[in-house]
């Protein structure tokens, strides 16, 4: 029998509280945005070169993982260290060459200018450790959860997943990933072994979402839109986690401000998504609502 999270509410009760948890993660973003610790995150994440599609599904391919990536000198300049025998993520660089050619037309000749595209290897900021941990992360805008997870969020989501055909495994993973979710035709949900019961309560709601809302997406689509999914699956996991009494404000808020640049519209843009699925979690991982009791 399915193990599911015990329930005190009716279903109105629960959806205008969901309905209350997502204008409250759209508020906190917003004021996060006025912080200091949003300014320095901005300046880290400004850092990084906007890669093409092609070279986002090459980097996924390879670390489905994959947060933040850059070059070994790149990750350097924002005192990070790539770690000693790590293996980079082989993606197309590209180069403007000149070069002087004979015009077919006039045979005289004329320099012109292409592109040449060659090997290169960067790497995921999981790959990487801070130089000088004094001057602190600026990438450390979501805290991770302490604690317990008393209801029993992931039990229940875990059995929840394998019900619609998906493995559910808990294994350590390289760098700071907290769990991914393959779509290659391997159905696997994995999230990491070393994080607390809350954590990894919330972890798995996050990539619940995924499945529920993304796993049947094509995958080219899932990664030229990555900001707005994530935002969508973090923000499930938080309304659904303060359903079931979890707070998650600590890691949520951060986590979608950064996917979102703290932008509100798109936070407002993908709350319908975002309240149908956390509905329909919230629904399958808990127990029927209580019977009201006769006068």
């Amino acid at each position: 029998m399915a193990r599911t999270v015990k329930n005190t509410k009716s279903p109105e009760e629960r959806r205008a509280e969901a309905e209350a948890l997502q204008a409250t993660i759209a508020e906190q973003v917003e004021a996060l945005r006025e912080s200091e610790t949003w300014a320095r995150f901005l300046t880290f994440a400004q850092s990084f070169h906007r890669y093409s599609l092609g070279n986002l599904l090459l980097i996924f391919a390879q670390c489905p993982e994959a947060s933040h990536v850059a070059g070994y000198r790149t990750w350097q300049k924002l005192n990070r260290q790539v770690r000693k025998g790590e293996r980079g993520i082989r993606i197309f660089g590209g180069r403007d060459v000149r070069e002087t050619v004979e015009n077919e037309q006039t045979g005289e000749e004329e320099e012109q200018r292409r592109v040449r595209f060659f090997p290169v290897s960067v790497f995921d900021m999981g790959q990487t450790d801070l130089i000088d941990e004094e001057a602190g992360d600026p990438a450390d805008i979501a805290r991770q959860l302490t604690g317990d997870d008393p209801a029993g969020i992931f039990d229940a989501v875990a059995d929840y997943l394998t019900g619609k055909g998906w493995t559910v495994e808990r294994e350590q993973i390289a760098g700071g990933a907290n769990g991914y979710t393959t779509t290659d035709g391997t159905q696997r949900v994995v999230i990491d072994a070393d994080l607390s019961p809350a954590q990894a309560a919330k972890t798995a709601l996050h990539e619940a979402a995924h499945v529920i809302l993304h796993a049947e997406e094509d995958h080219a689509e899932y990664v030229e839109h990555r900001g707005i999914k994530e935002t969508e699956a973090e923000s499930v996991a938080y309304i659904v986690a303060g359903i079931l009494g979890l707070d998650t404000s600590a890691y949520s808020v951060g986590y979608v401000a950064g996917w979102s640049k703290c932008e509100a519209e798109t936070i407002k843009a993908t709350a319908a998504n975002v309240l149908r699925t956390a509905h329909a979690l919230a629904d399958a991982i808990t127990e029927p609502a209580p019977e009201p009791v006769a006068a």
